[in-house]
């Protein structure tokens, strides 16, 4: 059988997080970063509660972003660029950044090896209590990074907005013209089912049918949304690790569901007919038995 690489909701390395010290941390930015790898360390745990959960729980009252500029052929030891402190969006950041999906370990995945440019980053979220929460990330030309608070991690990428809010001193992240062409973060949640939440709708995106066209897509309902919701819930699942094994059962072309939630991401699915297993979230993945295969062949943009 030949095993194939899925990139689901975004690449992320085999970083080991690494365990903060038992000592407080740093009032201010370390002035060099501790890590070994693009994201995936912070200079102390917070003990905040809800932690052990998100990345970054409830409503800090201001955040600050030091920056470690560097090259990703060389990781390790970056010494501090620069701070700077948000004068807007400290809470909206948290909010935005707790909707992605965590876990205690990162899962691997592949991801391309191209050398270049890359910026560790670390955010010191304070409380109205006087807590500190750390939070370790990057912006990395493969785009794989693992962001942690010290507690959980998470292989979503986030690293060009908190590039832009480093500049800008503001929290905005960019929104996609074309859902189907963005950055797939996934959503909170995803660590323990293939789907969370009640979607209102769910949009199936595919390949283009040639290079100079947009993805094929097809959106669905909330009636349709949740039903393959409940049905990919279902599946016995496992954690994931972003590859798949060619089975001898035809199948068609690979897709992504991007399922709708009135507030905050898309949970990510993606599909690929044929392949054992069948779905994968990124955290969790899982082989399809044949109802729900027939539920994907129905919500496939590729289907006549």
């Amino acid at each position: 059988m030949i095993a194939i690489a899925l990139a689901a909701t975004g690449c992320a390395t085999a970083v080991l997080v690494s365990r903060p010290a038992a000592s407080p941390p740093p009032p201010s930015c370390p002035q060099r970063w501790g890590g070994d790898a693009p994201g995936g360390w912070v200079p102390g745990s917070s003990g905040l509660d809800g932690a052990d959960r998100s990345l970054v729980p409830g409503r800090p009252v201001s955040a600050m972003i030091c920056a470690y500029p560097g090259d990703n052929t060389r990781p390790g030891g970056e010494r501090l660029s620069g701070s700077r402190s948000l004068t807007d969006g400290a809470a909206a950041m948290a909010h935005d950044l707790d909707y992605l999906p965590a876990a205690e370990k990162a899962q691997p995945g592949p991801c391309t090896l191209m050398g270049g440019a890359m910026t560790n980053y670390l955010v010191r979220f304070v409380y109205d209590d006087g807590k500190v929460l750390w939070l370790g990330t990057a912006e990395e030309v493969n785009s794989c990074v693992t962001t942690t608070n010290g507690t959980v991690s998470s292989s979503s990428y986030v690293g060009p907005d908190i590039t832009a809010a480093y500049r800008t001193g503001t929290w905005r992240p960019v929104r996609p013209a074309d859902p189907c062409q963005g950055r797939f973060t996934g959503r909170r949640g995803q660590n323990e089912r293939m789907v969370p939440e009640e979607p209102v709708s769910v949009l199936a995106c595919g390949q283009p049918n040639r290079p100079d066209t947009p993805p094929v897509r097809r959106e669905h309902d909330a009636r349709a949304a949740q039903g393959l919701a409940r049905a990919l819930n279902s599946l016995e699942t496992r954690p994931g690790d972003n590859t798949c094994q060619q089975t001898s059962n035809p199948g068609g072309k690979p897709f992504t569901l991007l399922f709708h939630y009135p507030d905050g991401p898309d949970a990510t699915v993606t599909v690929v007919p044929g392949c054992s297993p069948t779905v994968n979230n990124g955290l969790l993945q899982a082989d399809a038995d044949a109802p729900v295969r027939e539920l994907i062949r129905a919500v496939s943009p590729h289907a006549r």
